[in-house]
């Protein structure tokens, strides 16, 4: 979709965007901090208490509320459609979404029945209504395009991560009875693949080649998204229900996803390399992150084949779609989205001879090229974790949480900016430059 096509004029007020958006990168920081200063114990394996802790406070405190702030944000303006509720619900997302995130960590840390008890209360019922909204919202898009067929029917798969881990969460708190393997299997693949994967391919569609001048990918494959996303792992969750005993099953039937997933972003990298403004400060973030998803899947479909299960694949394939299939485009366009929407709503709020600053000057790009190398830099180091867990963890850790402060202090400004622009006017009138009168040259006589 051209930017032409977007409505501006249908964009929600600041406040429910920002509200979302703002406390991401300091409750990423938070992961970070849980990472470098826990305990390494059982680490790189994917269920050591750590890891856990880390994985639920960055998809549920910074991941979860920019990914709902971008739908409060796109709804109305490339669908012309506003979720109901999404004003209250704003000042409520990162407070529901960090709550449970921290009493989870309580109870993977400190094995507490009543923390998990807490996390169902605090996230699923919260996290299901979002869904609900979002679903009957998507019921008036009209669906054309890669990003407006996401768009409307994108909290089916919010509904079902929920549903799934808030089943989890008061099964570990001794609320009832049940099987958590199928449940573990569906949390983390509709979580990963249908919430996650599915959003962030939906809404690259729009913002890449909006904002960095990249191709489209083929017509032939946008014209099947997000379906070739959901059907798989439909698919998969028939599989895992009627069978859930059978995990060889289970993972032959995730392969077909895994093939559509590599192949979205094996598109998806090719056409990030050749985009036109490679030159943008946070522009490297989205070839990492379409790489990483490549990688992910392929790993992830080489896991029936490897007969070492003391191989740190699982982190591998969790950090690679968690951090670079997630944190990375988010802070791409965090860095990208944040000042438009600054330089947008000044705009609107200001008279119309008023002048506001550039997008340039409400962050400035050297300080955002910094923050993505050293976000970058904190990804291989958590990578690289299983070679060195004691020292990769803390140094990894530190790094992240550095990184998304960074992060926080930009938007920050960026707001700051927003308010004095607001509070005198715009940026003062320019003074014109004096003319430059001819020298006359006097002759004698």
């Amino acid at each position: 979709m051209k930017a032409a096509n977007l409505d501006y004029e249908r964009a929600p007020p600041p406040g429910v965007v920002f509200g979302c958006l703002m406390p991401a990168p300091w409750l990423g920081a938070a992961a970070g901090l849980l990472l470098a200063f826990g305990s390494v114990d059982g680490l790189p394996d994917r269920f050591a208490p750590l890891a856990l802790a880390a994985v639920h406070v960055l998809a549920l405190g910074m991941l979860l509320p920019v990914m709902l702030g971008a739908l409060f944000q796109m709804m109305p303006v490339v669908a012309g459609v506003t979720v109901p509720g999404a004003g209250w619900m704003a000042p409520l997302v990162a407070l529901s979404g960090g709550g449970s995130a921290l009493a989870l960590s309580a109870g993977f840390l400190g094995g507490s029945a009543a923390a998990f008890r807490w996390a169902a209360l605090l996230g699923a019922p919260f996290l299901v209504l979002a869904g609900l909204l979002l679903l009957g919202a998507g019921r008036r898009v009209a669906a054309v395009d890669a990003t407006t067929r996401t768009l409307a029917w994108i909290g089916a798969p919010l509904l079902l991560t929920a549903l799934c881990g808030g089943v989890l969460a008061g099964l570990f708190g001794g609320l009832w009875p049940a099987s958590p393997a199928p449940l573990l299997a569906l949390h983390i693949a509709w979580g990963l693949g249908g919430w996650l994967a599915a959003l962030v391919t939906g809404v690259a569609t729009t913002v890449l080649p909006m904002f960095w001048q990249t191709s489209r990918l083929p017509a032939r494959l946008e014209r099947w998204l997000p379906l070739a996303h959901w059907v798989p792992l439909l698919a998969f969750t028939v599989a895992v229900v009627a069978w859930p005993r059978s995990t060889a099953l289970s993972q032959w039937t995730l392969l077909p996803w895994l093939v559509v997933a590599a192949v979205v972003a094996g598109f998806g990298l090719a056409g990030t390399l050749k985009a036109k403004r490679r030159h943008d400060p946070v522009w490297p973030l989205w070839p990492v992150a379409c790489a990483s998803m490549l990688a992910a899947a392929l790993l992830a479909a080489a896991m029936p084949f490897v007969p070492d299960s003391r191989a740190p694949l699982a982190w591998w394939i969790g950090s690679l779609a968690l951090i670079g299939g997630g944190v990375l485009p988010v802070t791409a366009m965090l860095g990208k989205i944040v000042p438009f929407l600054v330089w947008l709503h000044l705009r609107k709020l200001l008279p119309p001879r008023a002048r506001v600053p550039a997008m340039q000057a409400i962050i400035a790009p050297g300080r955002q090229r910094r923050q993505a190398m050293l976000l970058l830099a904190a990804y291989l180091m958590l990578l690289a974790l299983p070679v060195a867990p004691a020292w990769l963890a803390p140094a990894g850790g530190l790094a992240f949480a550095a990184a998304n402060l960074w992060l926080g202090v930009q938007l920050l400004t960026a707001l700051r900016c927003m308010r004095r622009m607001r509070a005198q006017g715009g940026l003062p009138p320019r003074v014109p430059r004096p003319a430059t009168l001819p020298v006359e040259g006097g002759r004698d006589g």
